[in-house]
């Protein structure tokens, strides 16, 4: 099969197209012939710094396709099923950058016939991460659903990013009102095309006072992709018994909270790396992200605020290059082509 590997950690150049021998599916496994692969911040950056195993590694976490072969264990009615992936290459060797991956059965999620290959691929990190970050506050609501977050307004820093986009659609979705902050009135349709009720360009605009004009008490919960940069803004408009969900940042930043204010409000700041998130918590975001799928609530493609750059399996280090340097959109990989 054709595979995207890497021998030694470095920039987009060690990735390599080679030939390698079809993989046999282990007891609780299943092989997928990939159809798309979903590039992530975290695929090159474990490229840059992680340690691949002798035979190479195989990048890529998420990715969707269809069931070809199930080992010892797996229920075969599961073989020609059209399925979206979660954490492929996490501690394992396939990833999602080649024809063929294998991962345990629980690692596969029916998509359904009429969702679209482009759109599971989508899903894995951005989506299990957006769940996590509306869910993890005492007083949010474990699951995600229609009316779950009725009620409540949810502040999406960074509405334009593929996580962003994903709390956005994900909190609308369970009847949340999202304000979404954005860099350019480019992003601000983005955000809006996603389905966000209020639109703030934190170049133009007072963010804080905004969202205090929408959520007079403060919002109740926050889905931050720079705490380092917006900490004092979300102490300022973060509500009473609300979460501020981090799931991004560099080794390099520093976080400080005004302690009192937040006591005060009871307010929880949240750190958030989906790979190590409670397997509980996982749990419910991989059946809360499949029920939204089957419910029509999650969308792909400029029209839903998430514009996909698709490259072929041989361009796959061109791929990586453009989300290392913040590509606005989703990036995708074309295995087939």
């Amino acid at each position: 099969m054709r595979a995207i590997t890497y021998t030694q950690p470095g920039g987009p150049e060690v990735l390599q197209l080679t030939d390698l021998p079809l993989p046999e599916p282990g007891p609780g496994e299943v092989r997928v012939r990939v159809a798309f692969s979903g590039v992530n911040p975290t695929d090159w950056k474990t490229r840059t710094t992680g340690r691949p195993g002798p035979d190479g590694q195989i990048p890529n976490q998420d990715g969707s396709g269809t069931v070809e072969a199930v080992g010892q264990g797996v229920d075969p009615v599961l073989v020609g099923e059209r399925v979206w992936i979660w954490e492929a290459a996490h501690q394992r060797r396939f990833g999602t950058a080649a024809e063929y991956t294998v991962v345990p059965a629980r690692q596969v999620v029916l998509l359904g016939a009429v969702p679209t290959f482009e759109l599971g691929a989508a899903l894995g990190i951005p989506f299990l991460t957006a769940h996590r970050c509306l869910t993890a506050g005492e007083s949010l609501p474990d699951r995600l659903g229609p009316g779950a977050l009725a009620g409540r307004t949810v502040l999406v820093q960074g509405g334009a990013g593929a996580v962003g986009n994903a709390a956005i659609q994900l909190a609308r979705w369970a009847d949340a009102t999202v304000i979404a902050t954005v860099s350019s009135p480019k992003k601000a349709q983005l955000a809006a095309a996603a389905g966000a009720d209020h639109v703030v360009d934190y170049r133009r605009q007072d963010v804080a006072a905004e969202a205090r004009k929408i959520a007079t008490a403060g919002v109740d919960a926050i889905v931050e992709v720079a705490a380092a940069q917006n900490a004092e803004l979300d102490a300022q408009v973060i509500g009473q018994h609300g979460c501020v969900a981090v799931y991004a940042g560099t080794a390099a930043d520093n976080l400080t909270i005004p302690v009192r204010s937040q006591m005060v409000v009871n307010a929880t700041w949240q750190f958030v790396l989906v790979y190590t998130e409670p397997a509980r918590a996982k749990e419910l975001g991989v059946e809360d992200v499949a029920t939204a799928v089957a419910d029509g609530a999650v969308r792909v493609g400029g029209e839903a605020g998430l514009p996909l750059h698709v490259y072929p399996l041989d361009q796959t280090a061109v791929a990586h290059q453009a989300v290392e340097e913040g590509a606005i959109g989703k990036v995708l990989i074309d295995v087939t082509a």
